[in-house]
């Protein structure tokens, strides 16, 4: 006798046949599923409260395909593996029961006997909460109950443009950014005031999360993952970062996750061989293991894999209102030898070393979350040359809209290490950027990875003695933040964090207390502020007519100026960026319009720690070309300093000296 199939508001099928599971998920999920495109998965796989003739309880669905058999374990039962036996959906290798009576908070796991006959316990993959580290079981819960308060900010970012406004990412590891008196980390519901107060104080418009999907071992930063669906229960429960989400929207904060679709844990309990076989990870062992991270890669040749991670993504977005994904290792994911870490020298079916599977999960991942999230952000890290990252899939690219600028990073800390008496024989590495800063949407990002494993803080990496160090740093920022890109910073860089980043400590928040960081705080705060309120500063980040050099050639003296442009006619400010100690007075400067320049922002303010090599009076053009413009103006130009300076307008004086914002 053939089940008769029921569809009850789309989240799963009601078995009537004796002696069949009352719950399971329907042909079209199982079908969609398998051709990996069941994009909410997350429905239909895991646990989820429902009632079932009248009774409370909880359904319980996996996908293991070649166990033998699959059970339910937990405290309810003993953790007997007889007790709740699962029943095989057909042939489609999942695996559903219902278990009435089960509350909220329940301890489970799956007892699954392998081909080889032997059980082994495994976390929900699809579980959306999980015990507190050591302890590996999941936990029963509900998403549905929390009612959130960003109704108004989800409406506005339907129609939100990241391209044409300014992004500020503040990157964050809450484990370590601040703890508590007696060491013991914040929850959620604490950083939603601490955190969130101090990123909208510091003028961010984002935070960046590194990945708070549960992981077993600190250390590891969140990025060897055994809970892609449950956010770690370090720091509460998945209300409370619901609650955390929604206080930052509340405050005009946006939140992006650090995402890992590349690899994850090799843990007994996680995803790893999972049903005794390979089964997330690939069949061949040389393609499944990534010695350089110790963790397994993802098969994105399967098709339920592809639909398990798409789902995640879609079900972060979804169920807990983020903005978007800093997706993680996309070099590793799109070149099968990448860095040179797997055994063999692997090539695809046509000779070559691009992950042909990979590339198109990726596409699809893309495809998928901009079908629902126009807006989102999908963010990638990619280290190589692959072309059209930030492209659309239709036109060949991978789909991302953003692309961390690694290679501007790389060049310009390179650049800032050299003593500034040795600048002048290296002036390519601060304008080589701009010959591919147009070729995708680029995120400049001063992230934790150049601030750990003995590369030093950026304020360590600097030379000279402290007054020098610092006011290189103050330069490096400001040409940071007045280069073409978005813009992300690692936390404790804000205030000169001293010491390379430290996992296990908080940051040194008493360096506030020295007025050498003190003033450094306060030009960052104060930068911040004037690149959002500065138009001309993001407007066209991604449009080559935002941008024009005025010299870019003066090796000598180590010095650059550039103009960035805005929309509209006459939007614009000319920055001048002095990589040495000298101060030059009375330099000659092209400008493209003849009036009385504004000096709006100068690193060596006296506020900032500078020496106060500032031209607070308006600078006079004169009637003569130079730098290829049609006028010029003299300037003060400060030493290991940046001067920004905009044309007066009736509407743009120095009412407010910009070292007092």
């Amino acid at each position: 006798m053939l089940p008769v199939i029921t569809l009850k508001k789309g989240r799963g099928a009601m078995l009537t046949v004796e002696n069949k599971p009352q719950w399971s998920p329907n042909d079209v999920d199982l079908y969609l599923f398998h051709e990996g495109t069941l994009y909410e998965g997350y429905k239909v796989f895991g646990a989820h409260f429902d009632q079932v003739e009248g009774k409370d309880g909880f359904r319980f669905t996996v996908w293991a395909p070649n166990a033998l058999s699959v059970s339910v374990v937990g405290d309810f039962n003993d953790w007997d593996t007889g007790t709740h036996v699962m029943t095989r959906i057909k042939q489609s290798g999942v695996w559903t029961s219902f278990i009435k009576g089960i509350g909220i908070g329940e301890r489970y796991k799956y007892a699954i006997k392998t081909p080889s006959g032997t059980v082994v316990l495994k976390a929900d993959p699809y579980a959306i909460y999980a015990e507190t580290r050591p302890n590996t079981a999941s936990l029963t819960f509900r998403t549905d109950q929390y009612l959130w308060k960003d109704s108004k900010w989800m409406k506005k970012r339907e129609k939100r443009d990241d391209y044409h406004q300014p992004l500020a990412i503040y990157e964050c590891h809450l484990g370590s950014w601040k703890k508590k008196e007696d060491g013991k980390l914040f929850t959620y519901r604490e950083l939603a005031d601490e955190l969130v107060d101090y990123v909208v104080e510091n003028d961010f418009t984002h935070i960046e999360l590194m990945p708070i999907m549960e992981h077993p071992y600190d250390r590891s930063w969140g990025y060897q993952i055994t809970g892609y669906f449950a956010p770690t229960s370090r720091f509460g429960s998945p209300e409370d970062f619901m609650y955390f989400v929604d206080t930052c929207h509340a405050r005009g904060i946006g939140v992006i996750l650090d995402w890992t679709p590349a690899h994850f844990c090799r843990d007994t309990h996680g995803l790893g061989k999972f049903d005794g076989t390979p089964l997330y990870e690939p069949n061949d062992p040389k393609l499944a293991d990534r010695p350089q991270w110790g963790t397994y890669n993802f098969d994105f040749s399967k098709n339920e894999v592809v639909s398990f991670l798409i789902s995640n993504a879609r079900y972060w977005m979804d169920v807990y209102h983020v903005e978007g994904f800093r997706i993680d290792a996309v070099s590793s994911m799109i070149y099968l030898n990448h860095n040179g870490d797997l055994p063999l020298d692997v090539k695809n079916k046509f000779g070559g070393y691009e992950n042909l599977e990979a590339i198109d999960f990726i596409k699809k991942l893309n495809e998928a979350v901009f079908s629902r999230y126009p807006s989102a952000l999908m963010i990638a890290e990619e280290a190589t040359d692959y072309p059209m990252v930030s492209g659309p899939t239709d036109a060949g690219g991978l789909g991302f809209n953003y692309k961390w600028n690694m290679g501007w990073v790389h060049d310009i800390l390179r650049y800032m290490k050299l003593d500034p008496s040795d600048r002048r024989y290296h002036h390519n590495l601060i304008t080589f950027s701009m010959l591919y800063a147009y070729s995708e949407n680029f995120i400049l990002s001063f992230s934790h990875d150049e601030l750990v494993y003995g590369k030093r803080s950026l304020l360590n990496k600097m030379p000279g003695d402290e007054w020098q160090r610092f006011a290189n740093l103050r330069v490096l920022y400001g040409y940071f933040m007045t280069h073409p890109g978005k813009k992300l910073l690692f936390m404790g860089s804000e205030f000169a964090q001293f010491d390379e980043w430290k996992d296990l400590e908080q940051l040194d928040w008493k360096l506030l207390d020295f007025p050498t960081h003190k003033a450094f705080h306060h030009y960052s705060v104060a930068f911040n502020h004037f690149y959002q309120e500065t138009s001309c500063l993001w407007r066209l980040d991604h449009e080559g007519e935002g941008f024009e050099w005025i010299d870019a050639d003066n090796s000598n003296q180590s010095i650059i100026s550039f103009i960035r442009k805005g929309k509209r006619k006459g939007d614009y400010c000319i920055v001048v960026c002095n990589f040495t100690p000298t101060v030059y007075h009375k330099f000659k400067l092209g400008v493209p319009a003849n009036g009385n320049y504004l000096e709006m922002f100068n690193s060596d303010a006296e506020a900032f720690g500078g020496s106060g090599q500032c031209n607070r009076e308006p600078l006079a053009s004169i009637d003569e070309p130079y730098h290829n413009q049609p006028h010029s103006v003299e300037i003060t130009v400060p030493p290991l300093g940046i001067s920004v300076l905009m044309k007066e307008t009736k509407k743009r004086k120095l009412s407010e000296p910009y070292d007092q914002v």
